[in-house]
């Protein structure tokens, strides 16, 4: 196994069995990223072609966005890599008898600034689906390209959504049910969204709305598309995701309270879809398949956490083969052959569950590195695969690759970066008691230094919605902040993912306010600890975490000095009574329905960050909006900063002017995507740097 390192080519890797202590933080790497690649380049493996082996070469780690199978290797590329350099690896394939890459696709012939997000081979390598997305739209385009001697585009499918999930979250690989039809033991799809070489499944999407499924077909020597399945509910979004053995298309319908799973056949695609479970109040599972046995993860455990089960369809078939222990967020599942692998998480660490299929009794725990913070699962093509891979970072770490064997037991990291850059960087994990006496979990960074904490600049990062994780992974400016001498907290509250369903459920709807609570607890628990003051603390949200950190302002003023919002969600009571716009009914679910529910409406009322704007000494706020995004309307956060100026002068006409008050905010093209902004290094210094230079 191998990775790259400044000195040598090749990869060496480290085996660390059980003690953590053994494994520490990656070295430095670039703080820019990696830009989109333009351009899909391909070649042919004429070793099989012409008898000359069959081991298929090893290009890259199973990042999604590469295919791999048999004859054809298709790989993302910037131009220099085609055009002006080859690396040791391509000149060694060159020389065992490979074609010259080729250009198949040029990015800017579909879209403007666009990149790429997914690329998938059909069983028989007949043809390649790549999904290309623009940075200016939510939706994407499918390029369906026919292989051969000369590689063409077949065909071009305008507002797809995706062939197997949202880009960049963590994906459950779960689904599983015995087959009623038997199955041909040496076929299987290669590729997650290809039935067979001439049958593409994928969902549209318009408006933010994924409701319809689609079968395109190329047996008839063009493509012609037929409707699969329609989502009647608006309240649901539709996903497509392929079983981990290649022989169900999996139909994931989903609310942020329900869930439903339709089975596709892929060796007869032309069939009815079979539903597992009926859509049930409060029931969410996933499921994949192995050995004709459906594996279902379900929240039916203790406080309604994720477990797995294996069964026939029906929910009264279904039979307990794992459940997490307590305060334990189960975040992962990836199947294999004879094993299981449970990404797991509790308040102070991240952790790996293995165990043999045939026996669940005999598992082993991996306690993963103490200063792991976030993961990322990376799905082995194959159920044959016998390596989980996954990716670890912190806010201030970059990733590093690890590899775990569940035959073997044996956890791997890459030895060319196990160097801790940030060796006088302190990380605490502590809690702060809440107002009703929940105890809220935050993680803290600071670096060694002469100076107080008391006297350093503190930065908060807060979200608590949709029962997802505050966003820990790693970003360079958190870095700059860190080695500058900042304090970096972030507070896990209530309506966020960290402890599980129950979690997320204690912060939504009619208990939102638990959040903000929570917050509160946690910035004054950090001033009691001697970390940081008022006047040097700054809080920063994206999207929905907006609503936290705007009704902080509105509530705790006096606590923070400045504010730092990307796309935030700030006028919750306007937004939920508008059913024209695209999220509203979807997103009922988490804030309530204010324009039928008067309960809900004055609940929102209570503390929606528009709503309850007044005249006050607010903290100094950077703003930062986007022209086309569609979850946050630019014209939202214009009333918002309109009326927060004239409430802020309305209160300097009695008080005086405010020292240092300032509101700031910047219009950008593109969207937003729910918070997941391009963190690019120019954007990141400049939003920085309008409230660092408060503290100055």
């Amino acid at each position: 196994m191998s990775t790259l390192s400044k000195d040598n080519p090749e990869r060496t890797w480290k085996s660390w069995l059980r003690s953590p202590s053994t494994i520490t933080p990656p070295t430095k790497r670039s703080v820019l990223g990696n830009k989109a690649a333009p351009f899909l380049v391909g070649y042919q493996d004429t070793r099989q072609l012409t008898g000359g082996g069959s081991d298929r070469p090893y290009l890259s780690s199973a990042t999604g966005n590469m295919a791999d199978v048999g004859r054809w290797h298709a790989l993302p590329i910037r131009a220099e890599g085609v055009r002006n350099s080859r690396t040791a690896r391509q000149t060694e394939l060159l020389s065992s008898g490979h074609q010259q890459p080729e250009i198949l696709l040029s990015l800017s012939a579909v879209e403007s600034k666009a990149s790429l997000q997914r690329i998938r081979l059909s069983p028989g390598e007949k043809f390649l689906a790549a999904t290309v997305k623009s940075d200016h739209s939510e939706e994407a385009s499918c390029v369906i390209l026919k292989l051969g001697d000369n590689p063409a585009v077949a065909h071009i499918q305008r507002n797809v959504f995706s062939f197997v999930g949202q880009e960049g979250q963590i994906h459950y690989s779960t689904y599983l049910g015995p087959i009623t039809e038997s199955m041909p033991e040496n076929e299987y799809s290669e590729s997650r969204e290809w039935a067979r070489d001439e049958v593409l499944f994928y969902t549209s999407q318009a408006n933010l709305r994924s409701l319809h499924v689609y079968c395109l077909t190329f047996d008839k020597g063009y493509p012609e598309a037929s409707l699969v399945y329609e989502e009647q509910d608006s309240r649901f979004f539709v996903e497509l995701w392929c079983s981990k053995d290649k022989k169900f298309i999996t139909i994931n319908c989903n609310s942020k309270r329900n869930s439903e799973v339709h089975l596709i056949n892929c060796f007869f695609p032309s069939r009815t879809p079979v539903l597992v479970q009926p859509r049930t109040a409060d029931l969410i599972y996933h499921v994949d398949h192995r050995n004709e046995e459906l594996y279902i993860l379900a929240n039916l455990g203790p406080n309604s956490e994720y477990q797995g089960a294996v069964s026939s369809p029906s929910i009264e078939n279904w039979r307990l083969i794992y459940s997490p222990g307590q305060s334990v967020k189960l975040v992962d599942m990836e199947l294999f052959d004879q094993h299981c692998v449970i990404l797991a998480r509790t308040p102070q660490c991240l952790y790996l569950d293995c165990f043999p299929l045939g026996n669940v009794s005999h598992s082993s725990c991996i306690m993963l590195p103490p200063w792991a913070c976030a993961v990322e699962a990376v799905s082995e093509l194959h159920l044959k695969g016998d390596i989980f891979r996954f990716k670890l970072s912190s806010p201030v770490e970059p990733p590093v690759d690890f590899l775990y064997s569940p035959v073997k037991r044996q956890l791997f990291s890459e030895e060319g970066f196990t160097k801790k850059v940030h060796t006088d960087c302190t990380i605490m994990r502590t809690d702060a008691r809440s107002q009703d006496g929940t105890l809220v979990p935050m993680t803290v960074f600071h670096m060694g230094s002469d100076r107080q904490p008391t006297n350093r600049p503190l930065l908060v990062h807060v979200y608590g919605a949709y029962g997802m994780d505050l966003d820990m992974a790693f970003k360079p400016e958190s870095r700059l902040l860190l080695d500058a001498g900042w304090i970096l907290a972030y507070c896990h509250v209530r309506g966020g993912g960290e402890l599980g369903l129950a979690w997320h459920t204690a912060g939504c709807l009619t208990k939102k306010k638990n959040g903000l609570d929570d917050l509160k607890a946690c910035i004054v628990q950090l001033f009691k600890l001697g970390l940081s003051q008022p006047s040097l603390t700054a809080l920063t949200a994206s999207s929905a975490g907006g609503v936290l950190a705007g009704a902080f302002c509105n509530e705790n003023p006096e606590l923070i000095r400045a504010v730092v919002l990307r796309a935030p969600f700030l006028d919750v009571l306007q937004t939920m009574q508008d059913p024209s716009l695209a999220l509203t009914i979807e997103e009922q679910e988490e804030w309530g329905d204010p324009a039928m529910n008067s309960s809900h409406r004055d609940y929102i009322a209570s503390y929606c960050p528009f709503k309850n704007l007044r005249p006050q000494k607010y903290p100094s706020i950077f703003i930062t909006a986007y022209e086309e995004d569609q979850r946050v309307s630019l014209q939202s956060l214009w009333r918002y900063i309109n009326r927060l100026k004239d409430v802020v002068a309305t209160y300097e006409e009695v008080n005086g002017k405010a020292d240092s008050w300032n509101c700031k905010k910047k219009r950008k093209k593109g969207q937003g995507d729910g918070g997941k902004v391009a963190n690019t290094a120019l954007q990141a210094a400049f939003e920085l740097s309008q409230f660092i230079k408060i503290f100055l």
